[in-house]
């Protein structure tokens, strides 16, 4: 350590001390290559140990048995009977579907009542016990309450979907109106705005960018949700797949479907967040 380093008050202990350590700054610029480079260690380690569980030629000599967790390589090997014989494009877009209608269904609830409830005080203190009642409601509970008021068709799938994302969003939305500083609104009345224009152009306009994320977030959650949904009357969609491979194999399509569902989210959030970047540069300037 140089002596510059040791006189520099602003310095942190482990950088004056020179321990191991030192390297960890609170909040330091990360460049995009480490970042990547950060990243790719902890896969890298889960693949190796899984390759290490599962190699072997026979299955006796395998630490995990491959009826419970097969190899990297034999997943890859049935992508192919996957693509084919399980229809995967089409089971996809099955899936994909539901979680859309029923985000549009969920948003449609929650985005009108949230601002609402994070506009005016009465509304909230209405609808707010509810809405912590739903909070703590277990998701996985809905199921059978789907079930019972829409049966086993594509209703109780987007109604369930919806049900999960009302709970997931409303919360958010509310919070994000709220967040809205007071000083817009004094400013709104000075200029003779009404309650109309001060919640639609003022609550509305400065907490958008907030909700945005907030409907981001919730559509990547939708996919958390998705096999729930589909684990009932199984037929079409990726939780079919999931359900009937765990049933009568081959296993290794659970892992690939996994693989895909994690691909699809990961993908349609980019869409999300380029089209937030379009929205709203504001907020990529001042980060």
């Amino acid at each position: 350590m140089t002596e510059g380093e040791l006189n520099n008050p602003n310095a942190s202990p482990s950088e004056r001390s020179g321990t191991a350590t030192s390297w960890l700054k609170i909040r330091e610029p990360v460049p995009a290559w480490l970042r990547w480079s950060l990243g790719s260690i902890p896969i890298f380690l889960l693949v190796g140990l899984w390759w290490a569980v599962t190699a072997g030629s026979i299955p006796e000599s395998r630490l995990i048995s491959p009826t419970i967790l097969p190899s990297p390589a034999e997943v890859v090997r049935s992508f192919r009977s996957l693509w084919f014989e399980r229809a995967l494009t089409r089971n996809l877009f099955v899936s994909l579907m539901r979680v859309v209608g029923g985000f549009v269904v969920g948003v449609a609830i929650a985005f009108p009542l949230g601002l609402l409830m994070g506009s005016f005080s009465k509304v909230k203190a209405a609808f707010n016990p509810l809405a912590t009642f739903a909070a703590y409601l277990p998701i996985p509970a809905l199921v059978p309450l789907t079930l019972s008021l829409f049966g086993t068709g594509e209703s109780q799938k987007v109604a369930f979907l919806a049900m999960a994302f009302v709970i997931y969003l409303l919360p958010l939305i509310v919070a994000a109106v709220d967040a809205v500083d007071d000083v817009y609104l004094k400013t709104a009345y000075t200029l003779g705005a009404s309650k109309f224009q001060t919640v639609t152009k003022v609550l509305l306009g400065v907490s958008w960018a907030d909700i945005y994320q907030s409907l981001r977030m919730g559509f990547g959650v939708g996919w958390s949700y998705i096999i729930l949904a589909e684990m009932v009357d199984i037929g079409r969609g990726l939780g079919g797949i999931i359900i009937t491979s765990q049933r009568r194999g081959p296993r290794e399509h659970i892992y690939l479907v996994l693989v895909v569902i994690v691909a699809v989210a990961f993908v349609t959030d980019r869409i999300w967040a380029y089209v937030g970047r379009r929205l709203f540069p504001y907020r990529e300037a001042h980060r």
